[in-house]
């Protein structure tokens, strides 16, 4: 990749200069690809002192460290960085977890330490350029300054003696030179993976590379692949499912392009659902499709009744079932909604997990692979011999789950329309581990065999006060006066909602 790279766009530099390894080196002691001795640690610092001394001497003005996982992603960070007009700067790089390229504390030793000015300036509640005992990965160094003449990565500073580690070694020659390092956090100027620790190196390093990219598409515009290199060709499947359906609104294309793109990126495809816009229905249109409420039910949070957006959801996930038994028996389809992010190996986990339950012989209904525990004090059974699998107990949210033919036919065989509540409550009173009997007692049979992957394999884009997020069915209004009047005659609701609030039937 690189080697095309710079055949194409060589001649727009001034001068490009390209020490390629042919072939992977090995060291004495290493346990592995990602086993790092001294002799690594040691052929790693030569290589950055070998460019920051090339850099001296055609007289950059400044030099830009970029480590090959690193994606930065904001065009003008350069010119950013150099704005700060620091001696060493390095642009707050974001990932799914608390790792970043910088550290707020050290330890005499040179470790490490947890500090509390780290998480508010990952987080960005403290945004600004922070001074620092550490940053790595991706970095700039300005050259004209004076003290930037006694930066060294190797050999290490004769008072050194801290762990022989290349970004402790500069660190450690930061603070000799009385240079301070900072970390900027102003905006998003780029992500990496966190660090894996598997044997499987170059699939992992690729699988944890697009998984970056897929988290740049959670909050920002898509990563245009680079006109310089070639791309190739994808072949999307269905992961061994007889079909993926991916539910979304017509009118949230945003979503739907985020998910296409995601789903695209990772080699699977889908068929879009549009779900049932529960803001545009109304009382006739309810009453034609023979839909009543849940008799008593009531929100466990805001003591309300179903919210239009619910309504919507849950004929959206019936609609497919529907497809599922009625239109084409299928006999094991996914069901994703249009608000969720992938977790690292998404597809290579999902297609394993899969396996292990077919090679099992496994009797399932239903398999959440994102969801939100409800009883997290209680431990759910593990299956034998299947990893990564437990019998799912009350739980939250439709992000994602396996269907079987078997259990969309138990679904819609208690008739869910004449007693409706939120999709997310029904799936637990099927397969009965919902805390309220009362409910349970309008269905049967409960006999849904649901379980769950553990760790899970999808979750949210964006939880409720985060920057960005916005629900189709928590901030929807309830069903107006109109529709609950009529399904009170119909069920016999003991309430309904007006503006002034609660009125008692």
């Amino acid at each position: 990749v690189l080697r095309e790279w710079l055949t194409k766009v060589q001649s727009l530099y001034h001068y490009v200069e390209w020490r390629p390894q042919e072939e992977p080196s090995e060291y004495e002691d290493e346990e592995g690809p990602k086993h790092w001795t001294n002799l690594r640690y040691e052929h790693v610092m030569k290589l950055r002192q070998a460019a920051l001394e090339t850099a001296r001497d055609m007289w950059a003005d400044y030099f830009l460290l970029v480590d090959c996982d690193n994606l930065l992603t904001n065009p003008d960070v350069l010119w950013k960085l150099m704005k700060e007009n620091k001696t060493v700067v390095a642009p707050m790089m974001d990932s799914r977890a608390a790792y970043s390229n910088f550290w707020c504390g050290m330890t005499s030793q040179g470790y490490y330490k947890r500090t509390p000015a780290y998480m508010p300036i990952r987080r960005r509640e403290r945004q600004g350029c922070f001074s620092v005992p550490m940053v790595h990965s991706s970095f700039l160094v300005d050259l004209r300054k004076q003290a930037s003449t006694q930066l060294a990565f190797y050999p290490p500073h004769p008072d050194y003696s801290w762990p022989f580690d290349d970004v402790i070694v500069f660190a450690f020659s930061a603070r000799m030179a009385d240079v301070q390092m900072y970390v900027c956090n102003r905006e998003t100027y780029g992500y990496f993976p966190v660090p894996l620790r598997s044997h499987n190196s170059l699939q992992d390093d690729a699988d944890s590379f697009l998984h970056s990219v897929l988290e740049v598409m959670v909050r920002g515009p898509p990563i245009e692949p680079s006109v310089y290199v070639s791309v190739p060709e994808k072949q999307p499947d269905k992961m061994g499912f007889d079909e993926v359906f991916m539910i979304n609104l017509l009118r949230r294309s945003d979503r739907r392009e985020r998910m296409l793109r995601t789903l695209w990126e990772q080699e699977i495809t889908c068929k879009i659902i549009n779900a049932v816009d529960g803001r545009a229905l109304n009382a006739s249109q309810v009453q034609a499709l023979g839909i009543s409420m849940l008799p008593g039910y009531s929100d466990p949070y805001h003591g309300r009744p179903l919210t239009k957006g619910e309504l919507g959801c849950f004929l959206s996930h019936y609609n497919i079932w529907t497809e599922v038994c009625v239109c084409r028996g299928l006999q094991t389809s996914l069901v994703i909604e249009d608000d969720l992010r992938f977790e690292v190996f998404f597809k290579r986990r999902l297609q394993n997990l899969m396996l292990e339950v077919k090679m099992q012989g496994l009797d399932w209904d239903l398999i959440y692979i994102g969801r939100k525990r409800m009883q997290v004090d209680h431990p759910e059974k593990s299956v034998p011999k299947i990893h990564n699998l437990v019998e799912a107990d009350y739980s939250y949210w439709t992000l994602g789950y396996m269907m079987s033919l078997q259990g969309a036919k138990k679904l819609l065989r208690v008739e869910p329309l004449s007693k409706m509540l939120p999709v997310d409550e029904f799936l637990p009173v099927m397969y009965n581990k919902h805390p309220v009997e009362d409910y349970m007692s309008h269905f049967e049979p409960r006999d849904l065999r649901a379980f769950s992957a553990e760790p899970l394999l999808v979750y949210p884009t964006h939880y409720t006060g985060d920057l960005g997020y916005i629900s189709d069915t928590e901030t929807s209004t309830v069903w107006d006066n109109e529709t609950l009047l009529w399904a009170g005659f119909r069920s016999g609701p003991k309430y309904l909602t007006d503006s002034s609030g609660m009125v008692n039937l």
